[in-house]
């Protein structure tokens, strides 16, 4: 049974990017559950010259990708009692029954680092708890990295033969099998790293190809980070670079994929730093949430995305 949250603020309807205009949101993830598309986002709060203050995830929701419900707060980075904070990049996914939520954040000094946390709860709005009460992965269990931030923005999906896998990484990229029980790796954890892959990175299956699009950086050429994607034929691999899928966010180094079909249509999430609210203008640490149409070609490949201020409220092109 899906369980709908009982309190909702107001609805918010957005005729064009950004999606929401009252505060900063980064990060986006989407989940359909049923008639119901649930976008999940990190809250930028910095600062004058702050990086960046993240504390808790928000989340949103629509019927018809034009009126947003925001349903506040699911859940702090501190909840997870052995973390310090930063509650950064995440995705949720639904499986028996549940929803199971997957966050980037700053474990404590016992095992330094970035690490992954997962929380679950009976609905998609919450309230999540901690499931595992200790990291699905810290630092410690990928080496190879030369910075202890590369255990970050986690993206999940459950294949047709119902397991679920789990990806992540900064610089690296890796994949890893999860246990039935969702709170444990199975297996090995696989290093899977595309061409100028930077962060951020978004699994998911359109027929038979499975596709792997990421935050990209090539750092001899480029200043912020645009998005590219690789494709394979199952999720372990071999992968094959397929190239840019769009140029850099307004104003902003980081940009962040979100893919999803809803009711018949395919959307790529985003966000930039284009929003100013009050004597606040977009930043590192200030971003803001949009959302672009996304076509394929018929080998399978996705048309380039072009990002506007008018988003999706002109239709998609022929």
């Amino acid at each position: 049974m899906i369980v709908l949250s009982a309190v909702a603020r107001d609805s918010v309807t957005p005729r064009a990017n950004p999606l929401f205009r009252d505060r900063f949101t980064a990060d986006p993830a989407p989940l359909v559950v049923g008639d119901r598309l649930y976008l999940y986002v990190g809250h930028d709060e910095a600062q004058r010259d702050e990086m960046f203050n993240m504390r808790e995830w928000l989340v949103y929701s629509t019927t018809d990708m034009a009126t947003w419900v925001d349903h506040g707060p699911i859940m702090k980075a501190t909840d997870f009692a052995w973390a310090k904070g930063d509650a950064w990049a995440s995705q949720a996914i639904a499986k028996d029954g549940r929803f199971w939520f997957y966050a980037a954040v700053e474990h404590d000094d016992t095992r330094p680092g970035k690490a992954i946390a997962v929380a679950v709860s009976d609905s998609p709005t919450g309230p999540f708890v901690d499931a595992k009460g200790a990291a699905l992965v810290t630092n410690a269990m990928t080496p190879r990295g030369t910075h202890s931030w590369e255990d970050i923005d986690p993206t999940v999906f459950t294949d047709e033969d119902g397991t679920t896998w789990i990806a992540w990484g900064n610089r690296q990229c890796y994949i890893a099998r999860l246990k039935p029980n969702m709170i444990e790796i199975d297996g090995d954890i696989t290093e899977i790293t595309p061409p100028h892959f930077e962060e951020g990175p978004w699994l998911h299956k359109r027929g038979a190809l499975y596709y792997l699009t990421y935050a990209s950086l090539d750092r001899s050429t480029h200043r912020d980070e645009k998005v590219s994607y690789a494709t394979a034929p199952s999720l372990q691999g071999p992968w094959t670079y397929r190239g840019e899928l769009t140029g850099s966010g307004k104003y902003s180094f980081t940009i962040h994929p979100g893919i999803v079909e809803f009711k018949g249509h395919w959307y790529l999430f985003l966000h930039n730093a284009a929003l100013t609210i009050g004597d606040q203008n977009g930043a590192i640490g200030r971003r803001a949430v949009t959302v672009e149409h996304l076509q394929y070609n018929p080998d399978g490949s996705m048309q380039p995305v072009l990002q506007t201020e008018a988003g999706i409220s002109v239709p998609a092109p022929d």
